[in-house]
C-alpha cells in the first residue's frame, strides 16, 4: 500500500510538472525582435516605423559631438523642400544654441536624445528622469516649444526608460533604416543602405557630423523623391492617438 502511495504521489507530482509547464508555454511567447509577452505584459517596445499606405518616411539626425555641417543639412533640406528631425543631446544644444534656433526656424522638429548621452538602460529612474528633464528643458528655453519625442543614445532602452519617457509626455522613436553613416561609410554606400530598406512609414537615422552626410544628403533626396516618397517630420508620420505599437516596433492604428 505504501509503495502504491508513493507511486501515485510520483505520478501526480509529474503530471503538475507538465501542467505548469504547458502552462507557461501558453503564457509565454518570445519573438524574433525579443519582445515577451508573459500572461497580459508585454514588454515596451519603440516606435521603429509606421504602418501607413502613404509613400511618406522620416528623415532624423541624432546630433551629440560637432556641428559645423548642421547648418548645411538644414539649407540642403529647405532648398528641397523637404523636412527634418534632429535629436539634439544636451550638452549639445548648451554649445550650439544657434544650431538649434536654426533647426527650429526652418520648422523642423527637435527632440531630446538625453542630456549627456549615457547608455539609459543602466540608470537609476532619477537619473533617467533628470536626463530627459534637464535636456527638454534646454531646448524649450530656446525654441520656446513643448519636447515630444525622444531617441535613447545607442538605440538602448528598456520598460523603465519607455515607461518615464511616455509620463514626460515624450513618445520614444528609434528607426527602421540605419544608413550607418557614423562608421564613415561614403556618400554611395549610405545611399545604397537606405535604398535598401526604406518602405512607406520608414524612419531614417543619420547623424548631423557623420564624415559625408553633406555629399549623401542631396542624393538620399533625390532618389527618395524619385521612388514618390515624401519626407516629413516625425509629428507628421507618427500617429497621436489610438494606435498600438506591435513587437516589431511598428505603430498602426487599431
Amino acid at each position: 500500500m505504501k509503495i502504491f502511495c508513493t507511486k501515485m504521489k510520483t505520478v501526480i507530482g509529474t503530471i503538475s510538472l507538465s501542467l505548469v509547464a504547458i502552462l507557461l508555454a501558453s503564457l509565454v511567447a518570445i519573438t524574433n525582435t525579443g519582445t515577451v509577452y508573459f500572461g497580459w505584459a508585454k514588454r515596451l517596445v519603440p516606435i521603429y516605423s509606421v504602418q501607413t499606405t502613404e509613400k511618406k518616411v522620416a528623415l532624423t539626425f541624432d546630433a551629440a559631438w560637432g556641428s559645423d555641417k548642421t547648418a548645411k543639412i538644414v539649407s540642403t533640406l529647405q532648398e528641397n523642400g523637404v523636412s527634418g528631425t534632429f535629436f539634439l543631446v544636451g550638452f549639445w544644444v548648451e554649445q550650439n544654441a544657434d544650431k538649434v534656433k536654426l533647426i527650429d526656424e526652418a520648422g523642423f522638429d527637435i527632440g531630446t536624445h538625453s542630456n549627456t548621452h549615457p547608455k539609459m538602460s543602466t540608470l537609476s529612474s532619477e537619473q533617467v528622469k533628470n536626463e530627459l528633464t534637464k535636456s527638454m528643458e534646454l531646448i524649450t528655453n530656446i525654441t520656446g516649444k513643448e519636447v515630444k519625442f525622444f531617441r535613447a543614445p545607442f538605440g538602448d532602452y528598456n520598460d523603465n526608460l519607455i515607461s518615464i519617457a511616455g509620463s514626460l509626455g515624450l513618445k520614444t522613436i528609434q528607426w527602421d533604416v540605419d544608413s550607418l553613416d557614423w562608421k564613415g561609410l561614403s556618400a554611395e554606400e549610405i545611399l545604397t543602405r537606405i535604398k535598401n530598406s526604406v518602405k512607406n512609414g520608414s524612419i531614417i537615422l543619420c547623424h548631423n557630423n557623420s564624415d559625408h552626410i553633406l555629399e549623401a544628403l542631396p542624393l538620399i533626396i533625390s532618389y527618395l523623391k524619385s521612388e514618390g516618397y515624401s519626407m516629413v517630420k516625425i509629428s507628421d508620420l507618427v500617429y497621436n492617438d489610438n494606435y498600438i505599437i506591435d513587437n516589431n516596433g511598428l505603430q498602426k492604428l487599431k
